[in-house]
């Protein structure tokens, strides 16, 4: 009998919600063929079955939250066994096996918890320098209560921080008078009854949408946001663009503006290092990041992910092309793995292909700015004496004003505009 658990899925992962399952009990499988696809917070991924044989137990169904270790299902292998499996019930949802399975872990969003939020004396201090390996849910619950992950004692694998670590560290000091408990942090708002004024219906929230919903909320709540805005001439650039996608070797790398954005923004993030920093707070320190890696926004029928393109720096725009159409390809065929969206040190996220001109994106935190691209315009331009059309690429920089100051938003974005208004710079660039 061999037994099938969610196996570790990356660093930081401990649970997953199950998005399909592609078998029942009874059905006899390969070694290595999927037997169930979950969804991580960015990503989905297959299960493969550990070896080939009956499936005769399936302790989880689509919808489920499991953690890192719990059982999925048991196989039944080889064709010399005598013992018989017993008949499982089966579920009312058609085919599944009644079973109790292990507790699962925390959704990556923890409901409100009745430890205290307790205000630290002056020797909690942050320790820098070091990594420390903590559940993202002991993370989470540790900006709630007001904790210093860096103080939290692990009792885990490796010194691995979990909640229960969190709820004992506050615990602790609390009962030793280490700190008084003020007002706790405000929860989400309570929403009125709308069943009262008609009939509504309730779409559970995906793992994409409440991560990103989480993400996007601390982010506008940490960084007091300022957008600029500007504009760039690109009739030259897009008709060398167009000639480039026409030629045979543009095959499987059709040239974007999105693609030649990110090589220029590589360009200025040399020129321009602020914006590829992070500012922290509790070190009293600015990070300053020797990697370029920007990540796109790629919208897909799951929700918004955001792959990144590593060392964009040094790549020529043809790679970055070619990469960027892999990433999204994979993107919307939920094929992407964890690792491939993370990492960035800046973020283009292109609004265009929906028709829309200047908007304000929300900085990706702990990034310090993002660049937003409108959709480009024929605009009658007054030169040499007349009017000429000139095609008009709006754009949109989003930045954290504790670090950034406006004329330094200012030139980082003229930088990009002038570069986009001269394409033959690009010639240049590796």
């Amino acid at each position: 009998m061999e037994e099938l658990k969610l196996p570790e899925l990356g660093e930081n992962i401990e649970s997953v919600e199950v998005s399909a399952v592609m078998i029942a009990v009874g059905d006899t499988v390969e070694r290595d063929q999927p037997v169930i696809e979950v969804e991580t917070e960015k990503a989905s991924l297959e299960v493969p079955a550990p070896a080939a044989g009956k499936i005769t137990e399936l302790l989880v169904s689509k919808g489920d939250q499991i953690a890192v270790g719990q059982v999925i299902l048991r196989i039944e292998t080889g064709a010399g066994e005598a013992a018989e499996v017993a008949e499982p019930k089966a579920a009312a949802a058609g085919g599944v096996a009644e079973s109790t399975p292990e507790p699962t872990a925390a959704p990556p969003l923890p409901e409100q918890d009745d430890a205290p939020v307790v205000s630290f004396p002056a020797k909690h201090k942050p320790k820098i320098g070091r990594a420390v390996p903590a559940a993202p849910s002991a993370r989470a619950l540790a900006r709630q209560l007001g904790v210093d992950i860096n103080e939290v004692p692990g009792r885990g694998p490796g010194g691995r921080i979990s909640r229960d670590d969190v709820k004992a560290y506050v615990k602790s000091i609390v009962q030793s008078g280490g700190g008084a408990a003020p007002s706790a942090p405000g929860s989400a708002p309570t929403l009125p009854d709308f069943s009262q004024w008609g009939e509504i219906e309730r779409e559970p929230l995906t793992n994409i949408r409440r991560s990103t919903a989480a993400n996007m909320s601390n982010a506008w709540t940490t960084v007091p946001h300022v957008t600029q805005f500007d504009r760039a001439d690109i009739t030259q650039l897009e008709s060398m663009r167009k000639r480039f996608n026409q030629r045979p070797e543009a095959e499987g790398r059709k040239m974007t503006v999105t693609a030649i954005l990110i090589k220029l923004v590589a360009s200025a993030l040399k020129q321009f290092p602020k914006f590829n920093s992070s500012l922290d707070l509790a070190g009293d320190s600015v990070v300053h990041k020797k990697y370029v890696h920007v990540g796109v926004a790629v919208d897909t029928p799951r929700g918004l992910l955001v792959p990144v393109i590593r060392d964009a720096d040094v790549k020529n725009v043809v790679q970055i092309a070619a990469e960027l159409n892999d990433l999204a390809a994979r993107a919307r065929d939920k094929k992407l793995k964890p690792d491939e969206m993370r990492g960035a040190t800046f973020t283009v996220t292109n609004l265009g292909g929906l028709g829309t001109t200047y908007f304000s994106p929300i900085v990706n935190w702990p990034e310090v700015a993002i660049l937003g691209v409108g959709r480009a315009e024929q605009v009658a331009i007054w030169s040499n004496g007349r009017f000429e059309p000139r095609l008009i690429l709006p754009l949109s920089l989003s930045y954290d004003h504790r670090l950034v100051d406006g004329a330094d938003a200012a030139r980082f974005l003229r930088w990009i505009a002038e570069a986009l208004e001269q394409p033959l710079l690009l010639l240049l660039e590796d």
